[in-house]
């Protein structure tokens, strides 16, 4: 069990949970880590950006403190997606890239995620070594650098266009009368999704593009894609691209005001890629959360469905292992390995539009034949310390295998813990509603009793 990373780095309520005192033990070990990795560099670089939350300067501060204090230097490249840190860090000479973010959380939450320098998140191994190091950092830091040995922060803001121009390299052609209203979130696609298609010749309205430190996701984005609904409708636009405070997600929003998911996202994207042979082993890599009606329009396309364990991570896991360049969750968090390391919401958004734009089709006419079987999602909210409990409750995995006999051959259960909130997530899929939503809220019932 870890102590402080979840499935997507380390978060919490910003100065409750995720502490200055926290984000400095972070800065100490991660600085420690990377003098042990790299003992023959006499100086080494980590990229470092945020989003938009106002405790972002906060956590900078004390992160560089413990990076510093390690003789660590940084380039801060300011606010920018969670994806642009990667890259920027796999592009450069820099060995670590940081990313201050909660990403879709609400705005008092803030996070912590740690890529490595070919771009990837970290490993669970080297996230438990962090933590012991975390809990130990007066022998880390007994012998301290000279004064004049620490590393430095410097403001490398200029480093945000290398990612945004590598997005636009991405397309081929342009978007010359496509028109397109974006959700930027107040987060960090506030200034990149508005260049890149600038650039591409779309016509664009974006809004929810004024953050001010607090209004991050606040009724908007892909959390909360209503808004923009009405908003492609109001202006007749083609369709509506809503992002998450960080970037990292994308979801739809089709002509006629209809909201398209990851899942059918996804298969857009592997559709064209298959009729262009460049879908890789024509598999795509989803998670448990997937609809089962998607899974069976692929498989009636002549693509499988992969699944893994919920969380970008686990789904890259899948993808590197069976050699898939596209994956991704319901949520928005699409990963393609064509062009970058992690999921990535603007890449994600320039690359569906180019599928719409060369089938010739519109969004709602390429998500039609998608099917999804009714599905219901609980989220029951209980304590952090007793989230991880619910499979250890008699009462609840009894009531649970009752129900999933009840269901067998007629839809699934799925119940899990959220990697990032103090939730129980219960998720009910079948063939009919009414089944689905009875077998659902009995069993958040259960869960919630037996818990709080």
């Amino acid at each position: 069990m870890r102590k402080y990373f979840g499935t997507d780095g380390i978060r919490g309520e910003a100065n409750r949970e995720l502490t200055v005192e926290l984000a400095l033990k972070l800065g100490y070990a991660l600085g420690h880590t990377l003098k042990e990795k790299y003992p023959e560099k006499k100086r080494i670089r980590v990229i470092m950006g945020s989003d938009t939350r106002r405790s972002g300067y906060m956590l900078r501060s004390a992160l560089t403190a413990g990076l510093n204090s390690m003789g660590i230097n940084i380039d801060f490249v300011g606010v920018i997606p969670t994806p642009g840190v990667a890259y920027l860090t796999q592009k450069s000479s820099a060995k670590a890239g940081i990313m201050i973010s909660a990403s879709h959380n609400p705005a008092k939450d803030n996070g912590i995620k740690i890529f490595w320098e070919d771009g990837h998140k970290l490993p669970d191994e080297v996230e438990l070594e962090l933590e012991k190091l975390m809990d130990n950092v007066e022998e880390i830091t007994k012998d301290p650098i000279a004064g004049d040995e620490v590393g430095k922060f410097t403001y490398a803001e200029d480093e945000y266009y290398l990612y945004r121009d590598h997005i636009i390299s991405t397309v081929s052609g342009d978007f010359s009368g496509m028109k397109i209203i974006l959700d930027a979130a107040n987060g960090s696609a506030y200034r990149v999704a508005k260049e890149v298609f600038l650039a591409l010749g779309a016509e664009i309205v974006i809004i929810n593009d004024a953050p001010n430190g607090k209004n991050i996701n606040v009724r908007c984005g892909s959390t909360h894609p209503e808004i923009l609904s009405k908003v492609v409708m109001g202006y007749e636009a083609d369709l509506g691209l809503a992002y998450d405070g960080d970037a990292d997600r994308l979801i739809a929003v089709d002509k006629n005001g209809n909201i398209v998911d990851g899942d059918k996202i996804i298969a857009v994207l592997a559709l064209g890629m298959k009729e262009r042979n460049e879908l890789a082993n024509n598999q795509v890599v989803t998670t448990v959360m997937s609809n089962m009606g998607f899974e069976n329009y692929l498989s009636n396309k002549g693509i499988e469905l992969i699944r893994a364990n919920v969380g970008d991570r686990y789904v890259l896991e899948k993808m590197k292992e069976l050699k898939i360049n596209i994956g991704g969750e319901q949520s928005g968090h699409i990963i393609l390995t064509d062009f970058g390391t992690t999921g990535d919401g603007v890449l994600t958004s320039v690359k569906l539009v180019e599928a719409i734009r060369d089938s010739k089709k519109s969004l709602d006419e390429l998500v039609n034949e998608i099917k999804d079987w009714p599905q219901l999602l609980i989220n029951v909210k209980v304590s952090n310390e007793k989230k991880n409990l619910w499979n250890k409750n008699e009462n609840i995995v009894k009531f649970i295998e009752e129900k999933e006999e009840e269901m067998k051959g007629l839809g699934r259960v799925l119940v899990r813990t959220s990697g990032t909130e103090p939730i129980v997530r219960v998720m009910v899929e079948g063939k009919e509603m009414e089944l689905v939503d009875r077998i659902a809220k009995e069993i958040a019932v259960v869960v919630e009793k037996e818990l709080i």
